[in-house]
């Protein structure tokens, strides 16, 4: 097989000293302040000339001499950013919103550099305990994991998180052997269905009950909106609450993340495919009863489960999410002519009289729907 090129990112966190914070928000600063000039100029050489045109960021350098103290290579990565946002604007306009302008209160602080080889060396790379970068030198860092033989640094992006804390994204190209695609039997293929009670449930009755860790939190989380609701904004100890909060929040979120990744990567090494309903989150999460259920992430949970299969030369085969799942049964293939309520967790076939769970039930129909659709598009490649 020949070698493809794949992308890996290595999240590292970072402890830069007052100098190198300094910089960092200078640099978060005129991102924000380069990617807001651009998108106005466009909008009003658009009205002027009725057409499209982004200025580069060395246009707004003598006017704001402010810009050559920080990194060029993040000034350059924001036109290009927004150039891609509005390429895919004008693809896709029913799915992606025009660009917006940016706001320091809001908005998320980063900024992206690129990595280039010079005879000199390259000028971002890693040392033993840190990472070097362009004007800012060596800045500590602690990393999960190293890169290994062969891999290229391509660009860096640093975020910093509301809680304060410094991370870079250090992405890595590399080559590899493209795996052997694997063909998927009924007995090793695994049909899920999204379950507003069970995060998941599969179709040999397995269930997913990760904790519920917001609603763990929901007294800690209550109890400090009280005591910042009692406190004056702006003062000592109404900044260090603020942080209390956004440190709850953030820990959620990383209990979230590591359960999402590592039950994806359990479910993409035990199976050789797994059949989903392709749901529309964002309309099911504006529904009674399943935002709280939305929050503990299904949507990336499919996303990482698809990389992770794709690269083991596997396949997440995506069932259409209106095919009559809950409605059929899997015994006898029956349609009822009307759905099943959310609130009955047991229904009667009225042909063969089986008795089905409503959720393992779907899920057995999403899996032999997907086996079917999979056989469909393997004979159509090879006719």
């Amino acid at each position: 097989m020949a070698d493809i090129k794949r992308f890996t990112t290595i999240k590292a966190r970072l402890y830069p000293n007052e100098v190198q914070v300094e910089l960092f928000e200078k640099t978060f600063g005129c991102c924000r302040y380069i990617w807001n000039r651009m998108l106005a100029d466009q909008q009003r050489f658009y009205v002027e000339t009725d057409a499209h045109f982004i200025p580069t960021p060395a246009k707004y350098k003598k006017e704001a001499p402010f810009l050559t103290e920080v990194d060029n290579q993040a000034l350059i990565q924001e036109h290009n950013k927004i150039s891609q946002a509005f390429r895919v604007f004008f693809k896709h306009p029913e799915c992606f919103g025009y660009p917006n302008f940016k706001r320091k209160k809001s908005d998320r602080d980063s900024f992206t550099a690129c990595n280039h080889e010079f005879t000199s060396g390259p000028t971002i790379y890693i040392t033993k305990d840190g990472l070097r970068m362009t004007k800012a030198g060596i800045v500590k860092a602690k990393f999960p994991r190293r890169p290994r033989n062969g891999w290229k640094l391509k660009r860096v992006t640093v975020d910093r998180t509301k809680s304060g804390k410094y991370y870079a994204y250090i992405l890595y190209e590399y080559a590899v052997k493209e795996p052997e695609p694997v063909t998927p039997a009924p007995e090793t293929t695994l049909g899920l269905k999204y379950s507003m009670r069970h995060f998941y449930v599969a179709d040999n009755g397995e269930l997913a009950d990760p904790p519920q860790w917001l609603r763990q939190s929901q007294e800690k989380l209550a109890s400090i909106q009280q005591r910042l609701s009692r406190m004056r904004p702006g003062s000592k100890n109404y900044q260090e609450m603020v942080q209390k909060y956004r440190l709850l929040h953030e820990h959620i979120a990383n209990q979230r993340r590591d359960y999402i990744h590592k039950e994806s990567r359990r479910i993409a090494n035990a199976w050789d495919a797994v059949c989903v309903r392709g749901d529309d989150l964002a309309e099911l999460s504006q529904k009674p009863n399943h935002g709280n259920a939305m929050k503990e992430g299904y949507g990336a949970f499919r996303e990482h489960l698809r990389y992770k299969m794709e690269r083991q030369g596997k396949a997440l085969i995506v069932v259409d999410r209106y095919v009559p799942t809950s409605r059929t049964c899997s015994a006898c293939g029956m349609v009822l002519d009307s759905a099943v309520s959310y609130q009955r967790k047991l229904w009667t076939c009225p042909k063969c009289g089986a008795v089905h769970d409503r959720e393992i039930n779907a899920a057995k129909n999403i899996k032999a729907e997907g086996l079917a659709q999979y056989q469909r598009t393997q004979k159509r490649e090879a006719a």
